[in-house]
């Protein structure tokens, strides 16, 4: 199918997303927190479930759903109370458990989903990153004229773009891991679920 967003569109677009991944924030406080905890495979599952939301936020915000988030649809204000009640659940986890032994960094299969589940539901339960991409992509891209092609470019763009950012954080933390005291990592642990927490019971208090 045809292309139709330019190669300066396309340049500009990834720019404007490495450098707005890059700004701190909460997935980024996430993942460092899960790699450097954890290590580097569970920082990369918390890249991967926060690209993953982003995607979703992206796709609807492409078709035009802008609806879904006004409407206070049921299917909308479910997935808030899971992802708010989870994030209040993980929150309170990383407040109470103790900083993880560099030897534990192999987690189970579970643990691991649950770094996965962890990025995924913290983006999804912010409806702000739906309305963000709502009113980010109209500056880079005409939304009535984009084809099949044009929605795999711009996810490709989010996946290097967004991912590689995220994986990099990952990697740094984990690299650095040998320079944070039990004592760092116990704060970053507190700032990290604390975090959760809160976004959480907002997320719940507004459903």
């Amino acid at each position: 199918m045809q292309l139709t967003i330019s190669l300066n569109s396309m340049i500009a677009l990834f720019g404007a997303m490495l450098v707005l991944a890059a700004m701190p924030s909460g997935s980024v406080l996430m993942v460092v927190s899960r790699s450097a905890d954890s290590g580097f495979v569970h920082g990369t599952l918390t890249a991967l479930g926060i690209v993953v939301g982003d995607i979703v936020f992206i796709l609807i915000a492409i078709l035009g759903l802008s609806l879904l988030a006004e409407s206070k649809s049921e299917a909308f204000v479910l997935v808030k109370y899971i992802g708010g009640a989870y994030l209040v659940w993980l929150g309170m986890r990383m407040l109470l458990a103790k900083p993880a032994k560099l030897q534990t960094k192999k987690g189970s299969a579970a643990a691991m989903s649950s770094s996965f589940f962890s990025g995924l539901l913290f983006t999804l339960a912010d409806q702000k990153a739906l309305l963000f991409y709502l009113g980010f992509f109209p500056a880079f891209i005409k939304l009535s004229s984009m084809t099949l092609t044009d929605i795999a470019v711009i996810i490709s763009i989010t996946l290097l773009a967004v991912g590689g950012v995220k994986v990099a954080y990952a990697f740094m933390a984990d690299r650095a891991t040998s320079l944070f005291t039990h004592r760092a990592r116990r704060r970053l642990n507190i700032a990290s679920g604390g975090l959760m927490l809160v976004i959480g019971l907002i997320v719940i208090i507004k459903a």
